[in-house]
């Protein structure tokens, strides 16, 4: 229980940025958070946080550790909260929004079997392969794997989402390989719209960006996927997706030293909405199906 209310603190200190405020918010002095988060890095043998005397930044490896705790501690949560939830007091309706692949694959079934336990509650499902504010476009829950953050909005992290860059054979055979992620700039690339034109990859010197050139640039990850596969250009795109064109050989996996940086599936809930039964029962029960089924994370 101590290494939980660690990770806690850091959390709290993550996401305010800030001592006193994580202190204030749990009902403890400052001191005590210093301790708490001490303790962790002693734990996991790593630093954290970079403090100074003006402010409060997660080192890189609290950037990279900070998904994954907060979704343990996430579930450990749940599991405290599943006694408190009955399909007595479970009733309402409720508002999803989605992106469209992740709908398709991994929504149908946990949605499907989420209303057969729980009657009372009706569905509507949006899909929408942008990011959107729940608050202000009247969601009560917002899937997405976009790395957006709102204010009065809880992210509840769901699972890993991993992208590869890759490209068919036919395409490589004309244009040639690129050897670093600067040499994108001389190849056509099929872009997620709203991922934008910069990409991004893993070095071991830090993240490189690099500005690309879209020869086609579109909303749905099966159109990159089949236009990728056709030879138009090179694609980042889920793993799940690529995953048996890679192994058939009809895509080839482009960079494995520069590795996509990892999105994660979240869930966004309003914070005004999260004690809802119904919603509180319904990211419970997400978080099991993509722990047990991780279709579209791995």
């Amino acid at each position: 229980m101590d290494t939980i209310l660690n990770i806690k603190a850091f959390l709290l200190v993550a996401e305010t940025g800030s001592l006193t405020a994580a202190a204030r918010q749990l009902g403890v002095v400052p001191s005590v958070i210093t301790k708490r988060i001490n303790r962790l890095e002693d734990q996991m043998r790593v630093r954290l946080l970079q403090r100074s005397t003006r402010r409060i930044t997660l080192t890189p490896d609290g950037e990279m550790r900070l998904p994954r705790l907060r979704a343990a501690v996430g579930q450990l949560d749940s599991i405290f909260r599943e006694s408190e939830l009955s399909s007595a007091e479970i009733e309402g309706h409720l508002r999803i929004k989605s992106p469209t692949t992740i709908a398709i694959v991994s929504l149908g079934e946990v949605l499907t079997n989420f209303q057969l336990a729980h009657p009372k509650v009706s569905i509507e499902l949006v899909m929408l392969d942008r990011s959107v504010n729940p608050v202000e476009e009247g969601f009560d829950i917002a899937i997405g794997a976009l790395p957006t953050s709102y204010p009065g909005v809880i992210d509840e992290p769901l699972s890993a989402y991993p992208r590869v860059l890759c490209a068919a054979p036919a395409y490589l055979a004309r244009y040639g390989e690129p050897s670093h992620p600067r040499d994108l700039v001389q190849h056509d690339c099929l872009t997620f719209a709203t991922t934008g034109l910069s990409w991004g990859f893993e070095s071991r010197r830090g993240l490189i960006n690099i500005e690309i050139k879209a020869r086609l640039s579109a909303n749905d990850s099966q159109l990159l996927f089949r236009a990728a596969l056709a030879g138009m250009g090179i694609a980042r795109l889920a793993a799940h997706i690529v995953r048996p064109a890679l192994s058939s050989g009809q895509l080839v996996r482009i960079l494995p030293d520069y590795p996509v940086p990892e999105f994660w599936i979240k869930a966004l809930v309003p914070r005004n909405r999260a004690e809802r039964p119904a919603v509180r029962s319904l990211i419970e029960a997400l978080k099991t199906h993509f722990a047990l089924s991780p279709t579209v994370a791995t």
